[in-house]
C-alpha cells in the first residue's frame, strides 16, 4: 500500500465530517477496532454525505446508485471507546461514477482512509450523470487544506 497523500490526513480538506461513537463489539481479539468496524464507521460518514448532496426522493425513480468498489487502507490501530471522525468528500467525478474519499482520525491522527466508487445507473444501464448531480458533487470536492 503507498502512503497516503499528505493532504488525505487533514481531516479540513473533507467538506463532511462526522465524531461517531466506537462500540465494545468493534474490537478484535487484541482490543482494537476490527476491518468490519471500521468498514461500517465509512459507510456511515458516506451515508452523511449522500444525503447532503441529494436527497434520495429528488431522484428520478428509474435511476439507482450502488457501490460498486471499496479500498480501506488500515493506517495505525483504532481503540475503544474512543470516538472516531470520519472526514468525507468527492474525490473523482466520471462520467456515470464517482468516488468518495474519506479519512478517519482518533485523537488527533489518522488511522484509515477508504475510496470508495459509486455508480449511478438509469434504467439498468450506465448513464451520464445528469447536470444537477454534477453540480451537487461538485459543491462537496475533497480539497487540499
Amino acid at each position: 500500500m503507498p502512503k497516503p497523500e499528505s493532504w488525505r490526513l487533514d481531516a479540513a480538506s473533507y467538506p463532511v465530517c462526522i465524531e461517531l461513537q466506537t462500540r465494545f463489539q468493534d474490537m478484535d481479539i487484541n482490543g482494537h477496532l476490527n476491518n468490519v468496524a471500521f468498514a461500517a464507521l465509512f459507510e456511515s460518514g458516506r451515508v452523511l454525505l449522500n444525503r447532503q448532496v441529494r436527497p434520495l426522493d429528488e431522484r428520478p425513480s428509474n435511476e439507482r446508485t450502488m457501490v460498486a468498489a471499496v479500498e480501506i487502507n488500515y493506517l495505525a490501530e483504532g481503540n475503544f471507546p474512543d470516538p472516531v471522525q470520519i472526514a468525507t468528500g468527492i474525490g473523482r467525478l466520471g462520467t456515470s461514477s464517482w468516488t468518495i474519499v474519506q479519512a478517519m482520525f482518533q485523537n488527533g491522527r489518522a488511522i484509515a482512509t477508504c475510496d470508495t466508487v459509486v455508480v449511478c445507473r438509469t434504467d439498468g444501464q450506465a448513464k451520464p450523470l445528469r447536470a444537477e448531480m454534477v453540480a451537487e458533487l461538485e459543491e462537496k470536492l475533497a480539497k487540499p487544506a
